[in-house]
């Protein structure tokens, strides 16, 4: 009786394909590559099947920004005291999960965010979807302090923290970056007192009351 075996074509995943072989081109070569041309060539496919998932490099390096902030946002949400933070707590867990996935790719990230002088603008420019979906989740946890009145609202000013969070969020990237202390100490210390300032600042303040006050004498004079 005669078999017959039928070999089972198994589909590449070519988004994943060409990620990793970008990321590793990066740092073998310690630099992009020089045209997607050459690029899909060296992965052995065709420049047209590469545009099917990504238009350009740019597009790649904000799909890994993007990427590293879901699994940081899945992470933290996974753990069951998680939704028992206050805000503060919920953005202290973000950074210091977000610097443990960035960790994951650091030499990826020093090639090409290694340069201060260049850091900045090319952060900015790689990572709108990033800041985008990164600001969503900022808004999030303000509203959550703003109805534990942990986070004051104050007219205008209130519209503007998911930006101040997303700028502080920069500045620990750049700063861990640079940071040449045992397992990122120096980091871990950034976070903390950069997070406290923050939200003492976001806090009903002083000033706060001693407004809410006048205001009431003034109501009721």
């Amino acid at each position: 009786m005669e078999t017959t075996t039928s070999k089972k074509s198994v589909k590449k995943d070519y988004k994943k394909l060409i990620l990793e072989g970008y990321v590793n081109y990066v740092l073998e070569h310690g630099n992009e590559p020089p045209s997607v041309f050459k690029f899909a060539k060296e992965l052995k496919m065709k420049e047209e099947d590469f545009y099917t998932y990504y238009t350009s490099f740019d597009s790649i390096k904000s799909s890994i920004w993007v990427s590293i902030l879901d699994a940081t946002i899945a992470s933290i949400e996974s753990q069951e005291v998680y939704a028992g933070y206050t805000a503060r707590e919920k953005f202290l867990s973000f950074l210091f999960t977000w610097i443990e996935e960035l960790k994951k790719v650091r030499s990826y990230l020093l090639v090409l965010y290694g340069d201060k002088l260049k850091s900045a603008r090319a952060l900015h420019a790689d990572s709108a979807d990033f800041k985008s979906k990164f600001k969503e989740f900022a808004n999030d946890i303000v509203s959550a302090g703003k109805e534990s009145e942990e986070i004051a609202s104050r007219p205008y000013v209130s519209e503007k923290y998911d930006e101040a969070l997303w700028i502080q969020a920069a500045f620990i990237f750049r700063f861990w970056l640079g940071d040449k202390s045992p397992r990122f100490e120096k980091t871990d210390a950034a976070i903390e007192k950069s997070v406290n300032l923050a939200f003492d600042l976001m806090g009903k303040s002083a000033l706060d009351t001693f407004l809410d006050f006048a205001k009431f004498l003034y109501q009721n004079k």
